[in-house]
């Protein structure tokens, strides 16, 4: 068992947003336990936080499955003895008219974005409850503040997941745990790859100008990096932010004022 540093677990951080904030947090001094259902990726991403001299290990585990999920925190605490962040990163897109969704459509959406949210919120408060405090931080979106054309269910998981930050933040308050989430806006990642394709059929848009078409509502003038929002959940798991829960804090740029 290894005691040192404070401990995080980023869920689906084998790219994208996970991977910045995985390396950002270690950056910080904290070990990082990379979670992703692809292990080559997580692997990739272990050995980039080793070169920072930090502790890591990968662990594949699907969060829409809470039995995996309790599992993957026992593993890191057999490991490092703690968890004091827990970083749920991990979601899925879907890009379609409302007319159009399936029940297997939304089974898919909200037991990733939602489920595997909540998932994460329980095993690691869990933990926390016995060490008396941590911080559990997850992700919403600019789609938790305003619904969007053809996002539809993703807009719905996201306003889900700020209602469950703010319960827990209630319910948890307690035993020391706060609970925040952070909210970007549009991020050049392999998702907003995604999106950009499938918006792009509906609104008959060339490759890259439905994110193009995003990306012009942005007052800071440039699209989002992963770097930009792993800058602020530094700050969420970092002790500096002791006296803030129940928040889900915009960070996009401005493309959503409230």
């Amino acid at each position: 068992m290894v005691i040192s540093h404070r401990t995080a677990i980023v869920t689906g951080s084998g790219r994208g947003i996970g991977r910045a904030i995985a390396l950002r947090l270690a950056q910080d001094g904290l070990n990082v336990v990379i979670n992703d259902v692809n292990l080559d990726s997580a692997e990739s991403v272990v050995n980039e936080i080793k070169e920072l001299g930090r502790e890591s290990f990968a662990v594949k585990a699907d969060v829409s499955k809470r039995n995996e999920v309790f599992n993957m925190v026992d593993q890191v605490v057999d490991h490092f003895g703690q968890l004091d962040v827990m970083v749920s990163n991990a979601g899925i897109a879907q890009i379609k008219p409302l007319l159009e969704v399936t029940q297997e459509d939304l089974e898919q959406i909200f037991s990733i974005n939602v489920n595997g949210v909540l998932f994460c919120l329980q095993a690691a408060a869990e933990q926390m409850k016995k060490q008396e405090g941590g911080k559990i931080i997850s992700a919403t979106s600019i789609a938790s503040f305003k619904g969007f054309s053809l996002l539809g269910t993703y807009s719905a998981t996201k306003f889900a997941v700020r209602g469950i930050t703010q319960a827990a933040a209630q319910e948890l308050a307690q035993f020391g745990i706060t609970v925040n989430a952070y909210c970007p806006g549009i991020v050049g990642t392999q998702m907003w790859d995604l999106i950009d394709e499938k918006m792009g059929q509906y609104m008959n848009l060339g490759k890259g100008e439905a994110f193009k078409k995003f990306s012009d509502s942005i007052t800071l003038g440039r699209p989002e990096t992963p770097e930009d929002v792993a800058k602020f959940v530094s700050y969420l798991a970092s002790r500096d932010s002791d006296y803030m829960t129940g928040q889900s804090i915009m960070i996009d740029g401005g493309v959503i004022f409230s």
